[in-house]
């Protein structure tokens, strides 16, 4: 299975294992519940669907990689206590508290969801010392003598021993004891994730062209190659700072994410390309409705490669702004209802101690939900504006010396009025972009792949899907409707909408 399937697998489990009858007991038994072992080659995303399930089902996360540990750590350390046996007193070992349990006790405390995901990565490279204990973990739930609390679902992961000379196989007594998944490497899937992640248009265009090369892992005579999901991922996020500091995106680093001469030398020489590409369309021009006949008639007669590059830069540029207006607005629709809050405390206390109470309230929250590891980009991107604004109001308050409550929250609303102004005029630009650059790719290349391309692309990206769904775009949903995917994105621009109607 791919890794999306493996993903919704191990959601369906863990829901599963969380129902409870009418006593609030767990419906399957501790002792019933199969860990999950996840296993598949590395640095196909396995570690990161388990954050994304438990973020999604809102319960607590604890992640520990096995080889890291020794028997001491992973079972607690001995102590010796005295115990008494009818009329004698006896010197007994006792031990302490796992590491590893006590870090779900430690997030239990500090969060305060008593459920969760315990994620042990690398669980069939274990130590010798500790390799015995672990079937007694799978079965029973327990280190040492301390058991994993009720409700914390044990989720494993490992390589397969092609990968790893560490790799301990594990007999028929433990995987009889374990859900196994397994996972192979799948590029389409892979994109519809990088595409969300925001992964750099030069890459996704190069693995469109060059499907084979997103992952490999082979050795020769020259020793082990790899490229992995992983090393794409983390190789655009290196892309991204080097660009905007200026540094050369060259073999050199490129060298150091993906571990193939032939890949590397070909995705540098590609990236080159791309930027090439990037000066000679001249990729804004296009987007502000400028691009003139010459630029046209070379993306018409550009061979199939070069055309997929020009649609990866224009769709990037758009990117980037839709991204930043989402995240703008998203913010604001949380902090609009804060800002209600404090307007109804106003007749209690001043707006300086009610401003300071909120403050104070959201970073509670913050911290929990971080504690949690349950926290999503988008939902920390919220408490972290929301905290930035009252800071900066209350310091604005004082600075201004303004007691008068309806006097302060004028002040206040004044300045979220600005902010959504500015935003309504940065949907005015964004919009008249997506019709320049609809209008480029009809004129250019009618209803033909690259038209297909925008579509595809504007409706698999989250981002963007909640864009359109919120401020329209006529053009879109011409062209969405000619291609039918219309009737296969009705349901996304319904749950979408059904978002936005929910109470923040």
């Amino acid at each position: 299975m791919n890794i999306r399937e493996a993903k919704e697998q191990m959601k369906q489990a863990v829901n599963i294992y969380l129902k409870k009858d009418k006593y609030g007991n767990y419906r399957i038994p501790v002792q019933r519940q199969r860990p999950i072992f996840l296993i598949g080659a590395p640095g196909i995303g396995k570690t990161a669907v388990v954050e994304q399930i438990a973020k999604e089902l809102d319960i607590g996360l604890v992640s520990y990689s096995m080889t890291h540990h020794t028997r001491q750590s992973a079972l607690g350390l001995p102590f010796i206590t005295k115990k008494q046996y009818k009329d004698k007193t006896f010197d007994i070992s006792e031990y302490t508290m796992s590491e590893i349990i006590a870090s779900v006790y430690e997030v239990m405390r500090q969060s305060g969801k008593e459920e969760g995901i315990l994620f042990l990565d690398e669980i069939n490279c274990v130590s010798e010392t500790l390799a015995p204990s672990m079937l007694q973990f799978l079965q029973y739930k327990t280190f040492g003598r301390h058991q994993v609390p009720e409700g914390w679902v044990i989720v494993t992961a490992g390589n397969p021993q092609e990968f790893n000379r560490s790799v301990r196989e594990f007999d028929v007594v433990t995987l009889d004891r374990l859900k196994v998944l397994n996972v192979e490497p799948a590029y389409p899937v892979w994109r519809d994730y990088a595409i969300n992640r925001g992964v750099h248009k030069a890459i996704l265009t190069y693995l469109d062209v060059k499907k084979k090369d997103f992952y490999l892992i082979e050795t020769t005579v020259d020793g082990r190659n790899y490229v992995t999901a992983r090393g794409w991922e983390d190789l655009s996020d290196a892309m991204y700072l080097n660009e905007e500091c200026g540094y050369p995106v060259d073999e050199i680093l490129i060298g150091q994410f993906l571990c193939n001469k032939r890949i590397v030398r070909d995705f540098a020489a590609y990236y080159d390309l791309y930027m090439k590409y990037r000066q000679d369309y001249a990729v804004q021009d296009i987007l502000s409705g400028d691009s003139d006949k010459q630029i046209r008639n070379r993306a018409k007669k550009a061979p199939f490669d070069e055309r997929l590059s020009l649609m990866g830069l224009l769709l990037e540029a758009m990117q980037h702004e839709i991204d930043d207006q989402v995240e703008t607005d998203d913010a604001l629709r949380a902090l609009f209802p804060v800002l209600k809050e404090i307007k109804t405390q106003l007749t209690e206390k001043s707006a300086q101690e009610a401003l300071s109470d909120m403050m104070v309230r959201t970073k509670e929250t913050l911290e929990k939900q971080q504690a949690a590891n349950a926290l999503s980009r988008e939902e920390k991107n919220n408490c972290q504006f929301i905290i930035m604004a009252l800071e900066n109001d209350l310091h604005e308050l004082k600075r201004r010396n303004i007691e008068d409550s309806a006097q302060a929250f004028a002040y206040i609303k004044d300045g979220f009025d600005k902010q959504v102004g500015q935003l309504r005029e940065q949907i005015k630009n964004i919009s008249g972009q997506l019709h320049h650059l609809f209008a480029f790719v009809d004129k250019t290349f009618g209803d033909g792949n690259e038209m297909l391309i925008l579509v595809t692309e504007l409706t698999v990206n989250y981002n963007c899907a909640k864009f359109i769904s919120r401020n329209g775009c006529e053009d879109y949903y011409k062209f969405n409707k000619k291609f039918m995917l219309h009737e296969r994105n009705a349901q996304l621009m319904q749950e979408l909408e059904k978002l936005e109607a929910e109470p923040q």
